[in-house]
């Protein structure tokens, strides 16, 4: 069985058709502007409705800068700080190795969280979610940021990009439906990898198990 690769199921911009595709469509992709399917948020967290700083992982996405630290890198105060929601998306300019271009995640393990003005937040208008966040589990955003931003514009471990510049992000996405399917096969495939995890995981702790007890 071939391995399943992501990227195919997403066309290029020079290519608005992708390399795998549903039975039944055969309309090519449109190209549009990021900022025409998802909303800047801006909202702040001025009321302190949330005491979860969070803070972007490429592997885990959005998570708790305790859990993820061990310790709060935010500043106590976090009323000026954004107030994300769940379900919506958030980049972080941060480069590493594992994310050349930074990461863009969606909010995911809380309700809410408290997030550094550092970060580009937005939501999904006239776009499934899954599709978009599916989307930027690729790297056919990495082009645009490639543009927009130079080796000597990145300071302090940021890519120096203004939201305006972010919003500018050529994107080409299907009719609904084809949205829906990519959605589906892509949930679909996240659990599975779950499932293997746990699996992995429970096999381990047996190891573990027969290791401390088959020896006296």
């Amino acid at each position: 069985m071939k391995q399943f690769n992501l990227q195919n199921l997403f066309s290029d911009e020079q290519r608005l058709y992708p390399k795998v595709r549903f039975r039944g469509f055969d309309e090519p992709w449109k190209k549009v502007k990021l900022g025409r399917n998802v909303k800047r948020i801006r909202r702040k967290n001025k009321n302190l409705e949330t005491n979860i700083p969070l803070t972007i992982s490429a592997q885990f996405g959005l998570v708790d800068q305790r859990d993820f630290f061990g310790r709060v890198v935010a500043s106590e105060n976090l009323a000026n700080y954004i107030l994300l929601k769940r379900g919506e998306f958030a980049y972080n300019k941060s480069y590493s190795k594992e994310a050349p271009y930074g990461s863009i995640k969606r909010l995911e393990k809380y309700n809410e969280g408290a997030l550094s003005t550092l970060y580009i937040a937005f939501t999904p208008e006239n776009i499934n979610s899954d599709f978009l966040k599916a989307f930027f589990d690729t790297t056919k955003w990495y082009s645009h940021i490639v543009q927009v931003s130079t080796e000597g514009a990145r300071n302090h471990g940021l890519l120096n990009i203004s939201p305006q510049d972010f919003f500018e992000m050529s994107i080409t996405i299907p009719k609904s439906d084809e949205q829906n399917n990519i959605s589906r096969i892509y949930n679909l495939m996240n659990s599975l990898l779950s499932l293997q995890q746990q699996d992995i995981n429970t096999t381990q702790q047996l190891k573990q198990f027969l290791l401390q007890n088959l020896f006296i």
